[in-house]
């Protein structure tokens, strides 16, 4: 994976710019020790690394705006951090960059329940936000199945969703109010606690951004009073094909389930030995349903999808009878990547989204794949929405598999497009899938979305080498394109 080549000019000032950011952060703040740098050289998607030419670790908005301030004037390039749990390489160091860690910003400052809302500070990871509102019967929707370690910085930056995305959406969903920083110290706030805004959606533009346009460093989002009732169903099918037409016969009898999972067998047999939640052992694929609200709305739409369900044949079907049981169900889901993890010694872990009715044929073309690349793929995805997420099996230690899993990978991203989905769903872009965005944009969409981030980072400082395959100055996309040898919309004054 090609970056940004290292800045000779940059690395020979490394004293210089260590120094300045010691005036800025004191004490511990700043890190510049090799060993200790380890530490921070990758994200989550671990096939890449690269030790940062240095780490900061501020406190406050004001040390945050003047960290990127002072970068700026020497003309150094930062790269924003959360928790580290991307698994698109989002937060994958720079030799010539500073590494700019959120990991201090950890408080809740304000928990509001007349207006159903929590400011907090971006290292506050997403389960905490739901622990600190629980007593009142208010949870934070989005749940990324990283949620007990990944921050709400994070899932900022990444659009992250979760199980329940399907009917309570994504983190953009629901976030309501931003405090940033953009690279020359001005600090933004966008919305707030009221439900929204006059003017351009920003907070839409800033979400999902993957850090290029500004550092995140206050949150107000939105919390939900938990339903009445929610009731989960387990229903398992002799074929992954049938799984799939089951998922879009229950969204299209205008059934929104709270969440609707789907595994396949390799990933159902590795969660149940990892978690021991109760699922059936002899079956291809399993669905985990949940459906919330009133009892008497909960019981009815359980008994519709049970009907649907064996309308297309599904071989097992259980509900669940308590509480306990039905985090028991989710444990596994929740579970399934680090037990997958227990029956390969590496895996991939893709991200992307189609349309649910090309579920089955994406799901055959995958297997397809996999005896092509003589490599195991284990399939666990935010089924409901579209949002696959299959896991490579394979191991780093033998010659040519990890670059084997990785034109699988992107075979799969490509199907995606092909079917009529998108290249990621929650993960991001990064460096992952970098290469790739022009199988999904043309020329044109891509200089566009360069322009947007050309009005927040003119020099390219932040986060570069990320998202885009080929990134311009903005001073190219800034000229007036000639089309054979005219202008276009002559008559329009120019200055």
């Amino acid at each position: 994976m090609r970056m940004p080549a290292p800045d000779d000019g940059v690395i020979a000032r490394r004293r210089e710019i260590i120094a300045a950011l010691r005036a800025i952060v004191p004490g511990e703040g700043v890190i510049a020790d090799e060993s200790e740098l380890r530490a921070y050289e990758c994200d989550g998607l671990t096939a890449y690394r690269q030790l940062p030419m240095v780490v900061v670790l501020p406190s406050t908005t004001e040390q945050v705006s003047r960290v990127l301030k002072t970068c700026k004037e020497m003309g150094v390039k930062v790269v924003p951090r959360g928790a580290g749990t991307s698994l698109s390489g989002g937060a994958l160091p720079l030799a010539d960059g500073v590494l700019l860690g959120m990991g201090k910003f950890n408080r809740i400052l304000d928990i509001d329940f007349a207006n159903r809302c929590v400011v907090t500070q971006p290292g506050v990871t997403n389960l905490g936000i739901s622990t600190a509102v629980a007593h009142e019967g208010f949870y934070y929707a989005p749940d990324p199945s990283s949620q007990i370690a990944c921050t709400i910085g994070g899932n900022i930056a990444e659009n992250s969703g979760g199980v329940h995305c399907l009917k309570y959406g994504l983190t953009t969903n629901n976030v309501l109010g931003l405090e940033m920083v953009l690279m020359d110290g001005t600090v933004l706030r966008l919305g707030g606690k009221h439900l929204d805004a006059g003017g351009y959606d920003l907070m839409g533009v800033v979400t999902g951004s993957e850090g290029l346009l500004g550092v995140v460093t206050e949150v107000t989002v939105r919390i939900l009073k938990k339903p009445a009732t929610a009731r989960a169903v387990l229903i398992g099918f002799p074929t992954s094909e049938q799984g799939g037409d089951c998922v879009a016969a229950i969204i299209a009898a205008g059934i929104i389930p709270g969440g609707m999972e789907m595994m396949d067998r390799p990933a159902i047999h590795a969660a149940e030995d990892f978690v021991h939640a109760g699922y059936p052992l002899d079956v291809e694929a399993l669905l985990i349903v949940e459906l919330d609200g009133p009892a008497a709305e909960v019981d009815h739409l359980i008994d519709e999808v049970a009907e649907i369900a064996r309308s297309k044949g599904c071989c097992y079907s259980r509900v669940s009878t308590s509480e306990e049981e039905r985090l028991s169900f989710w444990a596994g889901r929740k579970a399934a990547f680090p037990a997958v993890g227990r029956i390969s010694p590496d895996y991939y872990c893709m991200d992307g989204t189609i349309p649910r009715k090309a579920l089955p044929l994406v799901l055959h073309r995958m297997q397809e794949m996999s005896d092509r690349y003589a490599l195991r793929v284990a399939n666990v995805f935010h089924a409901g929405d579209g949002n696959l997420h299959p896991l490579i099996l394979y191991d780093a230690n033998k010659p040519g598999e990890l670059e084997r899993a990785e034109a699988f990978g992107n075979d799969i991203l490509r199907l995606c497009v092909e079917v009529g989905g998108v290249l990621t769903g929650e993960h991001g872009v990064g460096v992952e899938k970098r290469d790739l965005m022009t199988d999904q944009f043309d020329e044109v969409d891509l200089d566009q979305q360069q322009r947007i981030k050309c009005a927040f980072d003119p020099d390219g400082l932040l986060n570069p080498g990320k998202v885009f395959p080929k990134l311009h100055r903005c001073a190219e996309l800034g000229r007036v394109h000639i089309h054979k040898g005219e202008l276009r919309f002559p008559d329009i004054p120019r200055f």
